[in-house]
């Protein structure tokens, strides 16, 4: 069976695992290196990208991870998993670090605080209905590399900078990319109970 972790070292764990067994795979936590090595591809969770960072180094699971992605290891960022996964950060602290292997630019707690949370409907090819989204201090894309396809953008949110871009047709930002083998979303696809995210990137692990 396909076995698809998640990092267990913060974020909403117990969601995605609940989501990834509901779509047919074998869901297990990875704290360290070893459990890392077990797996066929890996769920980045939402939670804070600089304590990720600092837990994932004090677990010795940083560099383990690093090697894991670029060897092509697939893995799903959610929220702060995106900006784990981007390979480069606006907003971020100083010397703050990522995984890296997405080519792309993502601006942290791009939407605003906490109290800025919102939730859209968004639409996706790969759907037939819209997915509906939550997103808490979520990140948006601002540049996406040649060969990364934006998988969905957002026309609202309450900070979402619209003054800044061009006329009322562009006014969107990304929040949904893939390139190759990894997945991110600037929301949180655990917590609405639709696991047709979690289904997407079951299949890409299988279809390795």
């Amino acid at each position: 069976m396909t076995v698809i972790g998640v990092f267990a070292l913060q974020g909403n764990v117990r969601e995605h695992l609940a989501m990834l067994a509901q779509v047919g795979v074998e869901a297990r936590p990875v704290r360290r290196p070893s459990e890392l090595a077990e797996v066929d591809g890996l769920v980045l969770p939402g939670g804070e990208s600089t304590t990720m960072d600092k837990l994932a180094r004090s677990f010795e699971l940083f560099e383990p991870l690093q090697k894991r992605i670029a060897d092509g290891m697939p893995t799903f960022g959610t929220c702060a998993g995106m900006i784990m996964l981007a390979n480069e950060i606006t907003g971020g602290i100083e010397g703050q670090e990522t995984l890296g292997g997405l080519d792309v630019t993502v601006r942290r707690n791009a939407f605003g605080r906490q109290v800025d949370s919102f939730e859209a409907d968004l639409t996706f090819a790969a759907f037939d209905s819209p997915y509906h989204a939550v997103f808490i201090r979520a990140p948006w894309v601002e540049r996406v590399g040649r060969d990364v396809e934006v998988l969905s953008t957002v026309s609202s949110g309450p900070d979402a900078g619209w003054d800044r871009v061009g006329p009322e047709a562009e006014r969107s930002r990304i929040v949904a990319v893939r390139h190759d083998r990894l997945l991110a979303t600037s929301f949180h696809p655990e917590m609405t109970g639709d696991a047709r995210l979690h289904g997407y990137f079951a299949d890409l692990v299988r279809d390795l």
